[in-house]
């Protein structure tokens, strides 16, 4: 069995940009500000920001909500 290295930081953060650009559009397309999101999801507005500009460390628990109040497949999250 091949050991894969860990993955780097800057990978990660990339990651996590385009994850969070990607929400943001689906939010956009729907017609939220980010104070709206948050109040639906029930988060604070800055959670909501710092998941757009890939500075929160997003869980599974966090993408099933807001694949769910933004209407979208988790699967479109993928490169």
């Amino acid at each position: 069995m091949i050991k894969k290295a860990r993955p780097t930081e800057q990978y990660i953060q990339e990651h996590r940009e385009a994850i969070g650009k990607k929400i943001r559009a689906f939010r956009e397309e729907k017609g939220f500000s980010q104070d709206e999101l948050a109040e639906i999801m029930d988060v604070h507005r800055s959670t909501i920001s710092k998941v757009e500009t890939g500075k929160f460390a997003i869980t599974v628990d966090y993408l099933v909500k807001f694949a769910w109040y933004l209407d979208f497949n988790i699967s479109v999250l993928e490169k």
